[in-house]
């Protein structure tokens, strides 16, 4: 029987990669965390953290919130699993919020992630489109996931070259560029992909003129505008989706792809398409075994009743602009930009955002950076005005020492 302290040791984070009985996909953790709250996280050692993070961008209500943790306690004492050959009784009830909050009707499949919500959408797009009209067109610096069709479809060659060849019918065109969008499509085009917000591309916002010749394209050579709202969807950016900042209300995408802050750190993912796209799928198209199971749809549908009942768009856009007025005020920082509470920070010239982002994490500040040159912050909506105001000065004291360093 191992001590306490031999117990305690064996469950911290590995320093090295030979010693983790993980896949080295992540590098090595340089943190263990254990218990979290709203948006503090507390490490093996008991060491507090103010989380800015949220998982990037899950945890939204922030951590162990209670409504959500009674659901998931409620429903796995009384049902698990019983497979989609049969109905469940929260699937109908966060398909018909996700369509309360999309403005429109439509329909949902559920999945396990982003990359499987966007793997149904792409799979969607080539039955609409039919035998020799599947390719997709999405962006460059774009991000969709880590399967290989939804790493094809991602924009950035650098993650291609292990995994060639990867699956064919994927185009890329420069971000915000309609032009060049325009050049990328040809007979073989079922469906456009795009982030309303590039995430992982560096936290670059599309615009109301680019989405707007995006969706004429579409509507002219009859394809599917798809939008990837993994990251920002779900009332982070001060709307409950990052597009509905660019169309007129009761316009939009003819599918929509969620996860992240679905179920506020369950598992979930939903593809959400117009009632014309989904009637492609026929039964046996596409199924997941796991999609919508009972205890993801039960955190699910607690996440979302909890949004709506907290106006949590209006809460995000107030809590943005109060941690917007206090980054301004740091001196290091050059500018900052996104859309609500998916927010980069750009550094000025000559501070590495990576070294900066360690000595926060440090010093008890969790983000990250998304470039070599920005910084990431998607803090959950919920965030005190006094765990904002903590984090600015650890963040000042950090950008500081990034600077004297020679």
């Amino acid at each position: 029987m191992p001590t306490i302290e031999e117990h305690r040791a064996a469950t911290k984070a590995p320093a090295e990669l030979d010693s983790c009985p993980m896949m080295p996909t992540y590098g090595a953790p340089s943190v263990m965390f254990v218990r979290g709250e709203g948006s503090e996280l507390w490490d093996a050692d008991g060491k507090r953290y103010i989380d800015w993070l949220a998982g990037i961008a899950v945890c939204s209500l922030g951590h162990s919130h209670p409504r959500v943790a009674q659901a998931i306690t409620d429903q796995a004492t009384k049902l698990l699993h019983v497979s989609n050959l049969f109905a469940t009784e929260h699937q109908p009830v966060v398909s018909g919020l996700i369509g309360e909050m999309v403005g429109r009707s439509g329909q949902v499949f559920f999945a396990n992630s982003g990359a499987e919500a966007n793997e149904a959408a792409i799979k969607l797009a080539r039955k609409w489109g039919g035998r020799g009209r599947h390719t997709v067109v999405s962006a460059y610096e774009s991000f969709h996931g880590r399967t290989l069709s939804t790493l094809a479809a991602t924009g950035q060659p650098a993650k291609w070259e292990a995994f060639q060849p990867l699956p064919e019918g994927f185009r890329h065109a420069v971000w915000a560029d309609a032009a060049d969008l325009e050049r990328q499509l040809d007979d073989t085009t079922a469906a456009i992909l795009l982030e309303p917000v590039q995430g992982e591309g560096g936290v670059h916002p599309a615009t109301v003129e680019y989405f707007a010749a995006v969706r004429r394209l579409c509507d002219e050579r009859g394809l599917l505008f798809i939008v990837d709202e993994v990251q920002a969807g779900l009332a982070r950016t001060g709307k409950w989706f990052g597009f509905q900042h660019f169309f007129p209300e009761g316009e939009g995408p003819d599918v929509i792809t969620l996860a992240k802050a679905l179920g506020n750190g369950v598992p979930i993912g939903a593809c959400w398409a117009t009632r014309e796209a989904a009637a492609s799928f026929s039964p046996g198209d596409h199924a997941s075994t796991f999609g919508g199971q009972l205890i993801a749809t039960a955190a699910a549908r607690a996440t979302l009743e909890t949004m709506l009942e907290i106006r949590a768009p209006s809460m995000a856009t107030a809590k943005a602009a109060t941690l917007t007025n206090s980054l301004l005020a740091i001196d290091g920082l050059n500018t900052t930009r996104g859309l609500g509470l998916l927010m980069a920070v750009e550094l000025d010239e000559g501070i590495d955002a990576p070294a900066v982002a360690a000595r926060c994490l440090q010093r008890g500040l969790v983000l990250n950076a998304v470039t070599a040159t920005a910084l990431r912050l998607t803090p959950p909506l919920n965030i005190p005005d006094d765990l904002i105001a903590e984090g600015i000065e650890i963040l000042a004291h950090a950008i500081g020492e990034e600077r004297s360093t020679p």
